[in-house]
């Protein structure tokens, strides 16, 4: 019987370990990707916004050479983290049910082997991201091969004419990036105007270079269809057709709560938040847990590493609260 399961091996989910490890406890981790899968899927040169003191968990200090942290020094960091608090993780085991039992919860989990597994838990601990669950454009074309929600790096790209759909952070970085590299970029915007989250010392680059023609810009503007070699734009004044080799559609994520009503956790109709506590981080089902973006509702850059880092903390000191009594 193990004293706590984390599903998802991502920084919040490796801090909710720390903070259970340090209270006495033993946890385990199951991620169905690498560690910290979701930095992975970063795209190769991204930069984070925040600083690294931001990121840290466990208070093992993040070193960096910059004012903010890369990809690869991030996946490093928390490499380092989990190999020196000993952390017990699976990597590529994925979870295939959970039911509640009179002693806690029955996990059932298949590895990348094939192999099926079993744990008995007394506490649950859901930390999963929302990389596995893009926003969807809704448009004939979508399913095409030259469509894609994930963006890595722009070199296959050079020559060709692509399109960025979005007008938030990933999808201005990832048209200056195509551009630097030689793509032919257009980005089309369902707002009016880029949203205010895009980081400042990007903005006016990217405005640059809409000016200057180095990228074409519609606000206000949504992709009606998709073909295989072009696609059909509604701008504001007219529905256009661009040549068009490939799509990134960089609209945003949400979280998949599934497994979460599957054991019997209710969420709020208007919000899609999961009823729980905010102190202790437990749902309406006893000894079952959220920490991280899980917890973030439909609006998930409500909760990212900066604050979901603290959430084994409260969880932590309320599973050895019980244990106390």
């Amino acid at each position: 019987m193990e004293d706590v399961l984390i599903v998802g091996g991502g920084p919040c989910g490796l801090a909710a370990a720390i903070a259970c490890k340090r209270a006495g406890l033993e946890p385990i981790i199951i991620e169905k990707g690498s560690l910290v899968h979701s930095i992975y899927r970063y795209p190769t040169y991204m930069i984070f916004h925040s600083t690294p003191e931001l990121l840290e968990i466990g208070g093992i200090p993040f070193a960096t050479a910059h004012d903010k942290p890369t990809r690869q020094e991030a996946l490093n960091y928390y490499r380092l983290v989990a190999s020196r608090e000993n952390l017990r993780v699976h990597v590529y085991e994925t979870v295939t049910g959970a039911q509640q039992t009179a002693d806690g919860f029955h996990v059932t989990t298949l590895d990348r082997f094939a192999t099926n597994h079993k744990y008995e838990t007394k506490n649950l601990i859901i930390a999963t991201g929302y990389f596995d669950n893009p926003n969807r454009l809704g448009v004939p074309g979508e399913q095409l091969p030259k469509v894609s929600s994930l963006y890595k790096e722009a070199h296959p790209y050079a020559g060709m004419n692509i399109a960025v759909v979005g007008g938030n952070n990933s999808a201005v970085d990832a048209a200056m990036e195509l551009e630097r590299a030689g793509a032919h970029v257009t980005v089309i915007c369902r707002r009016p105007q880029l949203s205010d989250k895009v980081k400042a010392w990007t903005r006016p680059v990217f405005e640059s270079l809409i000016n200057k023609g180095r990228i074409r810009m519609y606000f206000g503007a949504n992709v009606e269809s998709i073909e295989e070699r072009s696609i059909r734009v509604n701008t504001e004044s007219e529905i256009i057709t661009l040549e068009n080799d490939h799509v990134f559609s960089l609209i945003g994520y949400r979280p998949d709560r599934t497994f979460l009503h599957s054991l019997g956790v209710e969420t709020d109709p208007e919000t899609g938040i999961p009823q729980h506590n905010t102190e202790t981080m437990e749902t309406n089902v006893p000894h079952l847990y959220i920490a991280g973006v899980i917890a973030a509702g439909h609006h998930a850059n409500a909760i990212f590493i900066e604050n979901g880092r603290f959430h084994g903390e409260g969880i932590a000191r309320h599973i050895t609260s019980r244990l106390a009594r």
